[in-house]
């Protein structure tokens, strides 16, 4: 039963006026829409595709294109798969750091042909999600949060200072003031207007802020439009577009993700029915959801796209608007949709300049390494848990930072313990079991 302090709209079965259903829509989309198109350009630019190319547009199309489409399977539903609530889908930062190893290594076919079948493995996890919980508490997911954050905070200052490979570092421009003028604007921008305004304007404050960045990127002649103009106005995309490789490595490292992304997930499912309902979500919802998750990351990944998987920040849309209906935010997912469908869209995001999506990074890399810490809030911090903390965090990070210690293991024990998040979460979930509770 839904609480009636809860707003006129707590159910996720209502609909709100056409005239406030499409703004709130389009609030969804505008809160999560950078986050959602940055782990494409990142795992582009880690396979050495060219930045501002045809085929780094691809990926961005197919990050709206499926976003949109993930999002209709947990709003809509089919059967059992979709929880039926108003949950936003998009790219997930949590596969970044594994991803970008694996393209970078291995090419993108093999990396997306693992996200395939971890995607069918995700969507399995539905059936026992809830027998899974007890090896993913707290302690463990805060670390594996908190060391994606940590891994990818280097590539933002990279961006930042005006390069991510190794002849853009080398170029005299990296670090130049030009470049970090442009991040820093959009830092600055993007946080003025989180923190001093409200609304859609606050829940968009990165996307302006990178739309503030672009503009004075053009205006130093940073820009180049030669793509865009180039781009078509329709897109079909194209089945296995890098092949399907298969490594058990690469599919175990994205697996292993896929099971703290679905635990995430119970967590936004959860967190939804309680900020617009005051309510627990049922077991129903939290297998849809999962169902969803994975259904959305497999499909994704056939045409070119990365995983799926459920946004925090639209939770937090829902707790603020009080606003519960689902179709509001399939309203969203048609936005996202369309976006996916027009490459010139693609065009655009892939013309920003490295400095201007790393001003937007820093705050989202960041915020993702925060969400880490804000988890590890709820564990009791003592020596037990700390030297857990301590161990995982030394060897997922230490690892990825010196990967020649490793040098000597087998391609696919290698790419595991060079990835960084798997490590962490391999070793914190052993040492959660294997170590005695402290009295």
């Amino acid at each position: 039963m839904t609480n009636a302090s809860y707003g006129e709209y707590a159910d996720p079965n209502d609909t709100p006026p056409i005239a406030q259903a499409v703004p709130l829509g389009l609030q969804h989309v505008l809160a999560m829409f950078a986050s959602n198109v940055t782990p494409s350009i990142i795992v582009a630019g880690a396979a050495g595709l060219a930045f501002g190319g045809a085929e780094q547009v691809y990926l961005i199309q197919m990050a709206m294109l499926f976003a949109g489409i993930a999002t209709l399977f947990q709003t809509i539903g089919l059967g059992p798969i979709g929880a039926r609530l108003p949950i936003m889908q998009g790219t997930s930062f949590a596969f970044v750091g594994v991803l970008a190893g694996i393209a970078a290594t291995q090419g993108l076919g093999v990396a997306l042909s693992a996200c395939l079948i971890g995607g069918v493995i995700h969507f399995f996890l539905g059936f026992v999600i809830q027998h899974l919980r007890f090896l993913f508490p707290p302690l463990v997911t805060g670390l594996v949060i908190l060391a994606i954050g940590l891994y990818l905070i280097p590539v933002a200052i990279k961006y930042a200072a005006g390069g991510a490979a190794s002849f853009q570092m080398e170029a005299e421009s990296f670090g130049s003031l030009m470049h970090w003028s442009v991040a820093l604007s959009v830092v600055v921008v993007a946080l003025l207007l989180k923190f001093f305004t409200k609304g859609i304007i606050s829940n968009a404050a990165i996307l302006i802020g990178l739309v503030v960045g672009y503009i004075l990127a053009f205006a130093f002649g940073m820009v180049n439009f030669g793509a865009v103009s180039n781009a078509s106005w329709l897109i079909t995309p194209t089945p296995l577009p890098y092949g399907f490789e298969f490594s058990l490595g690469a599919v175990i490292a994205v697996t292993l993700v896929s099971i703290v992304s679905a635990i995430e997930t119970v967590g936004d499912a959860s967190a939804t029915t309680k900020a617009g309902a005051g309510r627990e979500a049922t077991d129903k919802e939290i297998a849809g959801a999962t169902y969803a998750d994975g259904l959305g990351t497999a499909v994704a990944a056939v045409f070119g796209g990365l995983p799926n998987t459920s946004f925090s920040q639209n939770v937090g849309i829902v707790g603020m608007t009080g606003i519960m209906s689902r179709h509001v935010v399939t309203i969203g997912a048609l936005f996202l949709i369309l976006c996916g469908l027009i490459p010139k869209i693609g065009a655009v995001i892939a013309s920003m300049p490295l400095p201007v999506l790393g001003g937007g990074v820093i705050v989202m890399f960041g915020m993702v390494a925060a969400a880490g810490l804000n988890v590890l809030t709820e564990v009791n911090m003592n020596r037990r848990n700390m030297v857990i903390i301590a161990v995982s965090l030394a060897a997922g990070l230490g690892l990825n930072l010196v990967p020649s210690a490793v040098q000597y293991l087998p391609g696919v024990a290698k790419t595991l313990m060079t990835s960084a998040v798997a490590p962490t979460a391999l070793v914190a979930i052993v040492l959660n079991l294997l170590l005695p509770e402290e009295v």
